[in-house]
């Protein structure tokens, strides 16, 4: 009560004092620190777990308990988040995605500290995943529960979840002009001047916040000795190639596997098959564990250790042939353990695996160049670029690609490189995957806003709030008599007719009985199933707003029966749909 009190006594006088653009700027801020903290907590989190599991392991000697610890890890994760928290914890960004496009930016408030809690658990154990998603869905809750806090509108809300999730990208990352261009191409953020100073503000004061933690270098050190150099374009148009191919490889492998765990029931048998799949693979390839950012920094630099390291390869440490073939394995089964790390019930992101997968592309692609011709091209070069092709290709966001790649390594000098391979990958990805791994199954189901104002707005209007259900309804073996003595109390010209269950069987319009609702000879001798109709086209009651427009515009009709597995619910009618329509796009649109 004491807390509603001081909430009520902040707006009035917020209400009074500074404008609504003001005081959002002021809520970005506070969000953009809490999405930093957030971040500086599961990063410090997870190297601590780590640092407890695997310290005191033996160089050069593979150690059995890579076999257990996911296991272990995405155990504890689940246990809390089923008897702690007492909720599921969704997976990161297609959370926010969802909360964006179904849940009016509604985030519960369980995830202010739930993805924090598993996902630190699952990758500090050993979780083939990363910390990006988690850290940004921990941001949007801050967002989106500081909005509902001070009683927001839907357009304040969605604003503030976006900068909230730009400010965790660019804390986690030291990125915020990549975190800002991250909110506008993943999160949809529309780009305006009134969204994008919250934006700025956010992005800024959570990078300040890490860098007070972490300190001020970037995320990847690395010296860059070789300049761009315009005779390698064609093999960074072959690397792009490369990286769209294996970015629909990894979405497409993303997405059966998760359908295959989908087929399991019981979150124990979800945990066995995960967690043994998962330890195999850690065994065998060490680098696999957790985020992979060793590996990644190891790999930027032209070293391959990471490869063999603690691995029961480590006999061919400096064998080139079996180095090329452990990379591509790497590769290759990064996306599996991302997956099943998933399937068993993990908690994680995409974005780690994903620069792993891209820096290893670019140093195996260079390294083959290097190894079959006389030409030699620059290994650090390639990986980082490599990197960029990977981000531009499964989360489809080029310039995301471009920009994070280039902050998080200082690596600027090479924007002319970056904007080839995440072009040509793009452009590679998109013949074969038409959304990005986050938001493909929002898209299979139709819940997937985009930057297309007109379908999202429609795709936001919540069809049962439209459901007109003062319809006066008529039994099939009513006779015309009753049927006369309903119209006679209503004011509409359709009468549904359905059954005692509600079975919907067709209906009658005023017009098509009026020449005979005087006869009264045939009151008792005509019924209500020889005078109905069963329309051509109906609208179920799950169908998305989109397809019921359609079927406005095909049909010229004015109002449409809603059912739900046979049964009727109502009509929904084109002025209504129109009147809601031209109400959100002005509430949405509006400066």
């Amino acid at each position: 009560m004491r807390t509603y009190k001081v909430i009520e006594k902040i707006t009035n006088w917020r209400l009074n004092h500074i404008t609504d653009k003001q005081f959002m700027n002021i809520l970005s801020i506070i969000a953009g620190f809490a999405a930093g903290m957030s971040a500086v907590v599961i990063k410090n989190s997870v190297h601590l777990i780590k640092h407890l599991l695997t310290s005191w392991f033996i160089d050069n000697y593979h150690n059995y308990l890579y076999f257990i610890y996911p296991s272990i890890g995405i155990a504890l994760a689940i246990i809390i988040a089923k008897f702690v928290i007492k909720h599921h914890v969704e997976h990161g960004i297609p959370s926010v995605l969802y909360a964006i496009s179904k849940k009016r930016g509604i985030i519960e408030s369980h995830n202010l500290y739930s993805s924090v809690v598993t996902s630190a658990l699952t990758v500090g154990f050993g979780g083939s995943v990363g910390l990006e998603g988690p850290t940004v869905a921990t941001g949007a809750a801050y967002g989106s529960n500081l909005g509902q806090l001070f009683r927001l509108n839907y357009k304040q809300i969605i604003l503030l979840l976006g900068a909230a999730s730009a400010g965790a990208m660019s804390a986690i990352f030291k990125a915020p002009i990549a975190a800002i261009v991250f909110a506008l191409e993943v999160i949809m953020v529309d780009l305006t001047m009134a969204s994008l100073v919250p934006l700025l503000l956010a992005s800024a004061t959570a990078a300040l916040t890490s860098y007070f933690v972490f300190g001020m270098q970037e995320l990847y050190t690395l010296q860059l000795k070789d300049n761009f150099i315009l005779g390698n374009v064609p093999l960074y148009i072959l690397l792009g190639i490369a990286a769209g191919l294996v970015s629909a490889y990894f979405t497409k492998s993303y997405m059966q596997i998760s359908k295959y765990f989908e087929h399991f029931n019981n979150w124990k048998v979800r945990l066995f098959m995960g967690g043994l799949i998962l330890g195999v693979l850690i065994f065998f390839f060490p680098a696999l564990y957790g985020e992979g950012y060793e590996g990644i920094i190891e790999a930027l630099n032209g070293n391959t250790d990471y490869v063999f390291h603690n691995s029961i390869f480590e006999a061919w440490n400096g064998h080139l042939w079996v180095t090329f073939l452990l990379i591509l394995a790497l590769i290759a089964f990064k996306v599996i353990a991302t997956s099943v790390t998933f399937g068993a019930g993990g908690v994680g992101g995409i974005f780690a695996p994903t620069l792993f997968m891209g820096v290893n592309l670019g140093l195996l692609f260079s390294k083959l160049v290097n190894t079959s011709s006389f030409i030699q091209v620059s290994e650090r070069n390639f990986a980082l670029v490599g990197m960029a092709g990977l981000i531009s290709g499964v989360l489809q966001a080029p310039l995301t690609g471009i920009f994070l790649i280039a902050e998080i390594t200082g690596g600027y000098h090479l924007f002319m490189p970056l904007m080839i391979v995440s072009a040509i990958s793009f452009i590679t990805v998109r013949i074969f995957v038409k959304n990005n791994v986050y938001s493909i199954q929002l898209a299979e189901r139709g819940e997937l806003l985009t930057h297309h104002a007109d379908k999202n707005t429609l795709k936001l209007l919540n069809m049962s709030e439209l459901i007109e259900t003062d319809f006066s309804t008529i039994h099939p073996d009513a006779s015309l008599r009753e049927l006369v003595k309903v119209i006679e109390k209503s004011s509409r010209n359709i009468f549904p007719v359905v059954d005692k269950d509600m079975n919907f069987y067709g209906m009658v319009f005023l017009d098509q009985v009026r020449e005979i609702m005087f006869k009264q000879e045939l009151y008792d001798k005509v019924l209500v199933r020889n005078l109905m109709f069963m329309p051509t086209k109906v609208v179920q009651y799950n169908e998305d707003m989109e397809s019921i427009a359609m079927k406005f515009e095909h049909s010229g009709k004015y109002n449409l029966v809603v059912l739900k597995d046979g049964k009727y619910v109502g009509f929904i009618s084109r002025a209504r749909v129109f009147s809601a329509y031209r109400q959100l796009l002005k509430d949405f649109s509006e400066e």
